[in-house]
């Protein structure tokens, strides 16, 4: 059996939606830089009963867009590579 690396749970429901609605991880920066609750994805996600909607890619790039001005972020970083690099941080305050 392989063990799974148990993440916060802040963090955690960010992963299970990045796979849940197969999204990228830059898509998951924007997303967490927009304020979005990943919760919430369902009700956007659904673009094949409702025609009208973008589907959620296309919809978080739009509204990230339109609040930055900016295309997507191009150093985008995995919730893994954050959670990584906070604890370095941590390590690092710990040590001084």
């Amino acid at each position: 059996m392989t063990k799974k690396k148990q993440l916060s749970p802040k963090y955690q429901v960010w992963i299970d939606a990045r796979k849940k609605y197969k999204l990228s991880h830059a898509h998951i920066q924007m997303a967490r830089e927009l304020g979005l609750n990943p919760k919430k994805f369902g009700k956007l996600a659904n673009h094949k009963q409702e025609p009208w909607k973008a589907p959620l890619p296309v919809f978080i790039e739009n509204i990230y867009f339109r609040n930055f001005g900016k295309r997507p972020p191009e150093n985008a970083r995995s919730i893994e590579q954050i959670v990584k690099d906070k604890k370095q941080r941590q390590l690092e305050r710990k040590k001084r």
